[in-house]
């Protein structure tokens, strides 16, 4: 082999066709390369800008690049990086303790994304209801339409087929209701139930909050089953929906809880929280991780942490979600034949497609994109709006302006 033509090669320009050229085809990327962000703003490797309302896909809550976790990223990073879980730091203990106190939970487990923290909250609900109650209460009720991870367990859990064919043989004992019925939930959840999963707010199935009386619903239903109630806020946590943790707006307690994405802005950490009786069902080796907790994820994380939860950060979560709702209640009332109308929480929003133009969702974030704005999807009728937690009412408005000039664009062509 001639490493020396390797090592000229790595040394050539990359560029967005690189991706076709070397990566597994599992995403299909824009087709500009972003480089540089601060905020809300984004640079291509031409220099275009971009207004990113994306948030990461509700990952980057405090923006691109923030001062504060730059500074605690670099601070930490010339201390310590990686012990091996053989030892502890002071960082993942500062950040368990600060998750501890500000929620129902007393017992944290840190890993990497948010699919090892379901597929940790599983495995725990699975050997909790296999200690207390035996081998044959360990059916797992989740809705249609969910999305908790891409492990194989916690892709069949999620109520999507287009993510699990081909991908057979599923886990078994796991089944699917509609989200927001009660009585299919009644009906599908009985004595063989170790745990129910539900999403307050559900992000990829269409930006589709929880009804109050539902949740309820659930919590009676598993306390008389004596299942667990498990919540994945992998996505609408951390202050997306106004307050630290969506179950805290609902007043329904879980006895699991993941989070993910904005607890690290970026940095790869995930959690799952859960009380003292129920975590002594894992024992030491029963569960692990290699980079779970590691000292630079956790030195972010209580940064993004300390930001986030304070009454006025989260005051205008409120705030900025509203006025974020009126702006596409507004361009939804413009544009009558195109969208039927906004639902969500808090900064996580959905604009709805409507009548012939359902599932035409894509064609105007790409119209978007090519005005200079980044949108989302939430399956094929939604355009979402999770932008970072810091978005500005100049933002809002540079939002709507670059939207209804895509729509204009998009709708003479079509």
């Amino acid at each position: 082999m001639n490493m020396s033509a390797n090592i000229g090669k790595n040394d050539e320009p990359v560029t967005r066709q690189t991706f076709d050229d070397v990566m597994v085809p599992v995403f299909a990327p824009a087709s500009f390369v972003p480089v540089r962000g601060s905020g809300l703003d984004l640079w291509d490797q031409n220099g275009k800008h971009y207004l990113d309302l994306t948030g990461g896909i509700a990952v980057s809550g405090l923006g691109h690049t923030p001062p504060e976790i730059v500074d605690a990223l670099v601070e930490q990073a010339k201390k310590l990086w990686h012990v091996s879980n053989y030892f502890t730091n002071e960082p993942v203990l500062k950040l368990a303790r600060a998750l501890a106190d500000a929620t129902f939970a007393e017992k944290v487990f840190f890993c990497n994304s948010g699919g090892e923290a379901n597929e940790a909250a599983f495995k725990l609900a699975r050997k909790w209801a296999h200690d207390h109650f035996g081998e044959k209460k360990n059916r797992i009720v989740s809705c249609y339409h969910s999305f908790h991870g891409r492990t194989l367990f916690t892709v069949t859990v999620g109520g999507q087929s287009k993510y699990t064919e081909g991908f057979e043989p599923l886990p078994p004992r796991i089944d699917h209701i509609p989200f927001n019925d009660i009585e299919a939930a009644r009906a599908a959840i009985d004595d063989d139930v170790c745990a129910v999963v539900v999403e307050p707010v559900q992000g990829e199935g269409g930006i589709l909050p929880a009804d109050p009386d539902y949740l309820r619903s659930l919590r009676r239903l598993c306390n008389e089953k004596n299942a667990l109630l498990v919540f994945d806020e992998i996505q609408c946590g951390m202050g997306r929906t106004g307050t630290l943790f969506a179950y805290m707006g609902y007043g329904v307690v879980p006895d699991i809880m993941t989070s993910a994405k904005a607890l690290g802005n970026g940095f790869p950490i995930a959690a799952m929280l859960t009380t003292s009786e129920i975590a002594r069902s894992f024992s030491v080796g029963s569960h692990g991780t290699t980079y779970g907790g590691n000292p630079l994820a956790a030195a972010v994380a209580c940064k993004v942490f300390e930001t986030i939860n304070r009454p006025e950060f989260l005051q205008r979560v409120v705030e900025a979600g509203e006025k974020l709702k009126f702006s596409l209640e507004r361009v939804a009332a413009d544009y009558p034949d195109v969208f039927s109308g906004v639902r969500g929480k808090g900064l996580m929003l959905g604009l709805v497609m409507s009548g012939k133009y359902q599932g035409r969702a894509k064609e105007i974030t790409a119209a978007a994109e090519k005005q200079g704005l980044l949108l989302l999807l939430a399956g094929y009728d939604v355009i979402r709006y999770v932008p970072a937690l810091v978005v500005s009412d100049e933002h809002i408005e540079q939002g709507e302006a670059l939207l209804r000039k895509a729509i204009d664009s998009w709708l003479e062509e079509n």
